[in-house]
């Protein structure tokens, strides 16, 4: 079982604060961090976040939100084996040529740790103050992961859409990871299994335990099966809520579960002494 953290990006003053954390997790054995993404948060909003029973989202409109590929970037430059993680950017409202491009920059100077965590958005406001339509952002989504593995791919480009208009070009540097970055699909909602199937490296599960978790892995593995995907080769991680202990882990890899992420919010008021309870907890008697 690998363990992460989420997230690194939110709440952070300074850069010491962001390196000392991830720092000091690499040191205790935790395998990668991860980000959240929001290039804004309305004061008020209609739209309904669909992981939450009062469909908000947790923290506050005026939260540090640090953009997720420089914080990135700053971890990137002090560590040297922990893995990186967006957990998730919101794909469907950015442009994806600028994303391909910096992700690819991002896996270079990590050489080789970055993990594209992609979603297709929830926030309709956030999407009208960027400018893109909401609606139609699935397709979208999903062209933008086709297009971006061209650029990928270290050939000429050539990608013609709905959305996108692209010809006779190539773009370098190109990831390190062999196939470009590993893209980790977000959410389990509408046609999400469906595209983990066929786009994903891996699924980024929104959820808190293995039981809640396991009837949705059948519902992968039988859209696996429909589209001619090998299910064994989809990397499942899954939040943790970090209750439960070592038994909550076994129940996790029995189901085939590769990766927990804990919030940390989740580890106390001070994440310091979180992150080595936790190490100290369930990460070094796991690996005994």
């Amino acid at each position: 079982m690998k363990f992460g953290l989420v997230p690194i990006n939110i709440g952070m003053r300074s850069l010491e604060q962001i390196v000392g954390l991830a720092q000091l997790a690499e040191s205790l054995g935790y395998e990668s961090v991860w980000t959240f993404e929001h290039v804004m948060v309305p004061l008020e909003y209609e739209s309904r976040y669909p992981y939450s029973q009062d469909g908000k989202m947790g923290g506050g409109a005026d939260a540090d939100f640090l953009d997720p590929l420089i914080a990135l970037t700053a971890v990137a430059s002090h560590t040297s084996t922990l893995r990186l993680g967006t957990g998730v950017n919101i794909l469907s409202q950015t442009n994806p040529l600028l994303l391909a491009k910096q992700a690819a920059t991002l896996d270079l100077l990590s050489n080789g740790r970055f993990m594209l965590g992609a979603g297709i958005g929830w926030l309709k406001e956030e999407f009208d103050a960027m400018g893109v339509p909401f609606e139609r952002r699935g397709a979208r989504y999903d062209d933008y992961i086709v297009a971006m593995r061209k650029v990928w791919s270290g050939e000429v480009v050539e990608h013609h859409s709905d959305f996108i208009n692209w010809s006779g070009f190539l773009s370098y540097p190109l990831p390190v990871q062999a196939g470009g970055v590993p893209i980790i699909v977000g959410g389990s909602k509408g046609k999400a299994f469906e595209r983990i199937a066929r786009h994903g490296d891996g699924w980024f599960a929104p959820t808190n335990d293995a039981a809640s978790l396991a009837p949705m892995l059948d519902q992968l593995r039988k859209t696996c099966s429909e589209l001619g995907r090998d299910y064994n080769t989809v990397e499942i991680t899954s939040m943790w809520d970090g209750k439960g202990g070592l038994d909550a882990i076994e129940a996790f890899e029995e189901i085939g579960v590769a990766r927990v992420i804990v919030p940390l919010f989740l580890l106390g008021p001070d994440p310091v002494a979180g992150l080595t309870s936790l190490a100290q907890d369930i990460i070094s008697r796991h690996t005994d």
